[in-house]
């Protein structure tokens, strides 16, 4: 089987992440996110980070071109080299189409976008639920409208960027985790069976 390099899309509170969790730990694969990546090289203190870290500090997004960097730098480590699952990332349509030209320059592209999707009314009671249980303040339910907002004007253009590259995969993801991670076996068994 050729790489499995697999993007998760997803607004918040949709699960993504405990999913690519799960079937990062079932096919052996890294489960990267882009904010583990900011950690490491903030905390390794490398060039990438210490202009990471200029941006952050003055209170602003780090710019994609860097991000990207960011990334790329982590998908050429070892443990990559047999695929796998970006969590988070890319996040808007600059960062999707920075993504496939460094991919292409190494020969590689990606298998699949997996999007979830819920209804907004059970996103917000479950970042309210997730909230109260973490006992996290700030989300609110104004603040989780507001970040499903974002999602929908930053990341949600994704979804047919992915769908007209022909690697969407689109996911009901209401249910427990089990049954959501059922249909999502569906399709990468079917992926690495090379449908």
């Amino acid at each position: 089987m050729s790489k499995l390099i697999l993007v998760f899309l997803g607004p918040p509170g949709v699960g993504k992440g405990t999913q690519a969790a799960k079937l990062a730990d079932d096919l052996k694969l890294p489960h990267i996110s882009t904010g583990a990546i900011f950690r490491d090289h903030l905390k390794r203190e490398t060039e990438l980070g210490k202009k990471a870290k200029s941006y952050m500090d003055a209170g602003n997004l780090v710019p994609d071109e860097l991000t990207v960097s960011m990334v790329m730098d982590r998908l050429g480590q070892p443990d990559c080299d047999a695929g796998y699952i970006l969590d988070g990332f890319p996040r808007n349509l600059k960062q999707g189409e920075e993504l496939d030209k460094a991919l292409q320059a190494r020969g590689e592209s990606i298998t699949a976008a997996l999007n979830f999707d819920a209804p907004r009314s059970v996103l917000v009671d479950r970042i309210a639920g997730r909230a109260e249980k973490e006992g996290r303040k700030d989300d609110t339910p104004e603040t989780v409208k507001n970040r499903l907002e974002v999602y929908d004007a930053e990341t949600g253009p994704l979804t047919p960027w992915a769908d007209g590259k022909r690697i969407l995969h689109s996911f009901d993801a209401q249910g427990t985790v089990d049954e959501i991670y059922a249909r999502v076996k569906v399709v990468v068994e079917g992926l690495k069976a090379g449908d």
